[in-house]
């Protein structure tokens, strides 16, 4: 089962007083993580918003919206407590509805941090749901078992306390709606001067698509703008390649669906861990309209960039001032009275050291949420950054800088890139969660290498080369049908056997390790094999895979027999049972019926390594019998 990290946002119908948001580091305007996720824009001339995702062929969806007029926003519970109201998002690019396969809390329960609330079957696959704070379960809207449940629909209703939650026993989808639609007395007199922000900045803009970060991959939850491929001013037309994206998966394309003039970059080129949901760019119709976008801000990004221009102020504040009196300036804003925070950020401060009336919160009415915690910059570390004049600073102080500078000529610190973070997060998941177990046979090479350059000769003028890895990837396509429980998935719930075989190959990349699918393995011949491996291993050295070439697999093979490796043991891809680690041939000395008692034969070292829970030694075993077989008598691989 895929786990996605999903930012869960409150229904844009209800205003609720210090309510948290849900998910790793959910945004105030920003919908939900996904390919085809969209946002709204406040405009007065109808504007339209849109996300691009690589080899997608799917549109952004076009939203006309309507001047705001300062009247009432949304509608306000004023009989119910303090709540969460949980939206079904968009899971994939693909995905118009969903179904709740199953809560996994019940009404009344707390749900703790990382904690799986419910599961739901999209078109693709079935995905986890996982809250990022604590709370408790007040109400399941949509039972389990409801099919063709619409994005952005209500499924259930979270507090912040267990005594909160008998005030929603009798609450309902139709009373929801109903609260939302109606208007209230009381709340239409404060809004229209929340209201006028945020219309101006898109009052007086003209149409205009704005592209906003989707997640390429299940497990995104940030990307990093590696290279824009056009500039301000130039022409897009449908197909052209407009950015590139580094995922935790691969660097990706993004390309454009509909013909327009890049108007503004609001992502600078090289910017890191950009969340999703964060606008890239401006897009539009008309080249007259690009001037207008010239010096447009987009407000709902201050919350992303507040870490960043958090450095910048503070070397201006400690130079303009060197006095002491700088250094309290800016905690001289701490709120007065209560503060309203999370559990969770509460939790953190506490761990840190954090003073939580020093922390601007971005939550609903200035809650303080987890992103808060994790991109507040205390006013001590002003000094920090500003290291370079430490003559006014204490010596203590730069006692500690001075350490580390004493050995920098001999390290090299690189940083890591979204890739290599997760592959180190599944590698320690899959080591840590899977009771891993390993199986290795050798293998008689020596009639493989002799078809191979007979085949060779035969293929030698449609340019053809087949490798011995071609071969292996047959033989291991072939061996999981004769033993289909290691050509299966664990769900968590149940295990999934799969009924066609397709198979990972590794690759390593300058950027990291990741494994390209040769699709239907059982079915294609040896030339059409060598012809994906090639094809896809030069597309993943140039990072130009598309997500749905590396995203899935049923069977993973690892070969660094290239390398002389004679044996090693591989680290299963999770959810996938079994993975095969591939050593190097050698020549050995083996017992022989002939006058000289022995012969010499190419020996090949295999180690598969098994997951405990889906196969049995005994099955494993019977996998390698299989893969020796077809590949010492190669002639049965036409059988």
């Amino acid at each position: 089962m895929l786990r996605l990290m999903l930012r869960l946002r409150p229904s844009c119908g209800l205003r609720r007083p210090r309510s948290p948001l849900l998910g790793p580091a959910a945004l105030g305007a920003r919908s939900p993580p996904g390919a085809a996720s969209t946002k709204r824009l406040h405009c007065a001339a109808g504007s339209r918003t849109s996300s691009l995702a690589s080899g997608l062929s799917h549109r952004g969806a076009l939203l006309r919206c309507p001047p705001l007029t300062g009247g009432r926003r949304g509608g306000r519970f004023y009989s119910l407590p303090p709540h969460q109201k949980v939206e079904l998002p968009a899971l994939s690019p693909t995905m118009q509805t969903g179904t709740i396969a199953r809560w996994e809390k019940k009404e009344g329960e707390k749900i703790s941090e990382g904690e799986l609330i419910a599961e739901v079957e999209t078109d693709k696959a079935t995905v986890g749901f996982e809250i990022l704070e604590e709370c408790y379960m007040a109400k399941i809207l949509v039972p389990e078992g409801t099919r063709d449940v619409n994005i952005g629909a209500v499924i259930c209703i979270t507090v912040d306390s267990p005594d909160l939650v008998a005030a929603f026993k009798d609450v309902t989808l139709e009373s929801l709606q109903a609260a939302a639609v109606s208007p209230s007395p009381v709340a239409s007199t404060p809004p229209p001067a929340a209201a006028a922000p945020p219309a101006s900045p898109g009052s007086s803009y003209p149409p205009h698509m704005k592209v906003t970060l989707p997640a390429l991959s299940p497990t995104m939850t940030m990307g990093t703008v590696q290279r824009w491929e056009k500039k301000v001013g130039e022409k897009l037309s449908e197909g052209d390649l407009l950015a590139e994206i580094e995922t935790d998966k691969a660097t990706i394309g993004f390309e454009v669906q509909e013909e327009g003039y890049l108007a503004k970059i609001m992502v600078a080129e090289g910017t890191r861990d950009v969340p999703l949901g964060v606008p890239l760019c401006i897009i539009v119709e008309k080249e007259s309209d690009i001037a207008a976008f010239k010096d447009y801000v987009e407000t709902g990004l201050t919350e992303v960039s507040t870490p960043a221009p958090a450095a910048a102020p503070a070397p201006a504040a400690a130079v303009a001032a060197p006095s002491p009196a700088s250094a309290p300036a800016a905690p001289p804003a701490p709120r007065k009275g209560r503060v309203f925070a999370s559990p969770l950020a509460k939790k953190l401060a506490a761990e840190k050291g954090i003073d939580l009336a020093q922390v601007s919160g971005s939550g609903p009415d200035g809650r303080i949420t987890r992103k808060d915690i994790d991109s507040f910059v205390p006013p001590k570390a002003a000094p920090a950054v500003t290291a370079a004049p430490p003559a006014s600073v204490t010596p203590a102080a730069s006692a500690p800088a001075a350490a580390p500078a004493a050995p920098a000529g001999n390290f090299t610190d690189i940083p890591i890139s979204n890739i290599r973070k997760v592959i180190a997060q599944r590698l320690m998941q899959s080591k840590q969660t899977i009771p891993h177990y390993y199986l290795s046979v050798d293998v008689n090479m020596d009639q493989v290498l002799e078809l191979r350059k007979d085949l060779n000769n035969e293929v030698k003028a449609q340019n053809i080369k087949l490798s011995v890895n071609d071969f292996i990837i047959k033989a291991s396509a072939l061996a999981c049908l004769k033993v289909p429980e290691c050509n299966s998935s664990w769900m968590d719930t149940v295990i999934r056997q799969n009924h066609v075989v397709d198979l990972s190959v590794a690759v390593s990349t300058a950027s990291g390790l990741i494994t390209p699918i040769v699709f239907n393995a059982h079915v294609k011949g040896l030339a059409a094999i060598s012809s994906d491996v090639s094809a896809l291993a030069a597309k993943a050295r140039d990072g130009k895979l598309q997500p749905h070439e590396f995203q899935g697999g049923t069977f993973t093979i690892s070969n660094l027999g290239m390398f002389g490796v004679k044996n090693f043991s591989a680290i299963i891809n999770p959810p996938q049972a079994c993975i095969l680690a591939v050593g190097g041939s050698e020549k050995r000395l083996m017992p022989a019926d002939n006058e000289k008692g022995f012969d010499v034969a190419s020996m090949m070292s295999v180690t598969l390594s098994c997951d405990h829970r889906v196969v049995d030694g005994a099955v494993g075993a019977q996998w390698l019998a299989e893969f020796r077989k077809f590949l010492e008598k190669p002639v049965t691989m036409l059988l």
